[in-house]
C-alpha cells in the first residue's frame, strides 16, 4: 500500500509537472538555485535512466548547469517513491528512510555547490533529439488536462509494476547475500567505520541496482553498521557504472573526470555525516 501511494504521488508529480517549470523558479544567483533545484527533486521525480536526459533537458531551458546536474543527482535519490520504499524495507530501522533523504540532499546541493568551482558547460545540449532508456516518454510542451491525465496514466502504471519487480530483485538479493555471504567475511570489515563504508560505497557502484530496489539489498547487510548502509544508500543513485556509461555517453569523458570523484566524494562525506548524526554509537 505504501508503495502504491509513493508511485501515484510521483506520477501526479511527473504528469502536472515538466522540467522547464523548474527553470522559471529557480533564483537567478547559481548558489542560491542550487538547493532548491535539490529539493526539486521530490516535485520533479525521475529514474536514473531518465535523469541524463531530463538534466539535457533543464540546461536548454535555461537552468544553470550546477543546479541542473544537482536536480539530476537529487531526483533518483529522494523521489517519493525510493523513499517509500526504504521506508518499507527498514521497518525496523525506520530512522533509515529520514537518513536517506537528508543524505541525498545534502550530497546533491554539495555536489551542485563544488561544480560551481570545478565544472564546465555540459557537453551535447544542444541535440535536438535527447536520449533516453525508452521507458520514459517526453510529453509535447503544450499539454492539455487530457494528455496529462494519460501522462498520469501510464507513469502510474509503470512505475507501480516496474516498482514491484525491483522489489522482487531487491529482496531475492538480500535473501542471496543473507545465505551465501559467510558472516565472518562481513565481521572482518566491520571493525573500522570508514573500512565498512568505503566497502559498501565500492559495492554500490559495482552492482548498479535501481535506486527503487537498492534498500532490500542494503538492509541484508546485517553485519555492518547503519552508517555504512546509508553510505551504500546514497552513492547508489549517483555514481554507478550504469550511470557513468550514460554520462560518458551523453557529456563525454571530461565530464566524468570531474563528476565522479566530486560526486563520490560528496555523498561519502554526507551518508558519514548524516549517519553519525541519526545513528550515533
Amino acid at each position: 500500500p505504501f508503495l502504491l501511494l509513493g508511485t501515484i504521488i510521483s506520477s501526479a508529480l511527473t504528469a502536472f509537472l515538466k522540467p522547464r517549470t523548474l527553470a522559471r523558479f529557480l533564483p537567478r544567483r547559481t548558489a542560491m538555485a542550487v538547493p532548491v533545484a535539490g529539493l526539486a527533486g521530490i516535485a520533479l521525480p525521475a529514474c536514473e535512466c531518465a535523469s541524463v536526459p531530463t538534466t539535457r533537458s533543464l540546461v536548454r531551458a535555461g537552468v544553470p548547469t550546477a543546479a541542473a546536474l544537482t536536480f539530476m543527482v537529487a531526483s533518483p535519490a529522494i523521489n517519493p517513491v525510493v523513499i517509500t520504499a526504504t521506508a518499507i524495507a527498514y521497518t525496523v530501522n525506520p530512522k533509515m528512510a529520514l537518513a536517506r533523504f537528508m543524505a541525498g540532499l545534502l550530497a546533491a546541493v554539495l555536489i551542485g555547490l563544488g561544480w560551481i568551482w570545478l565544472g564546465r558547460p555540459l557537453r551535447g545540449v544542444d541535440a535536438v533529439e535527447e536520449a533516453s532508456c525508452g521507458i520514459h516518454g517526453h510529453a509535447p510542451e503544450r499539454r492539455t488536462l487530457s494528455t496529462m491525465t494519460e501522462t498520469f496514466r501510464s507513469e502510474l502504471a509503470h512505475d507501480f509494476i516496474q516498482s514491484c519487480g525491483f522489489l522482487v530483485i531487491g529482496a531475492a538479493i538480500a535473501a542471496t547475500v543473507k545465505v551465501f555471504v559467510p558472516t565472518v567475511w562481513m565481521q572482518a570489515l566491520t571493525s573500522n567505520v570508514l573500512l565498512e563504508a568505503a566497502v559498501l560505497s565500492l559495492l554500490a557502484v559495482i552492482v548498479a541496482l535501481c535506486s527503487e530496489a537498492d534498500a532490500f539489498m542494503a538492509v541484508s547487510l546485517t553485519g555492518f553498521s547503519p552508517t555504512a548502509q546509508l553510505a551504500f544508500l546514497a552513492i547508489g543513485p549517483v555514481v554507478d557504472v550504469k550511470l557513468m556509461a550514460m554520462e560518458g555517453g551523453a557529456f563525454g569523458a571530461g565530464f566524468l573526470r570531474r563528476f565522479v570523484p566530486l560526486a563520490a566524494c560528496c555523498c561519502f562525506l554526507s551518508a558519514l555525516l548524516i549517519g553519525t548524526v541519526i545513528f550515533p554509537s
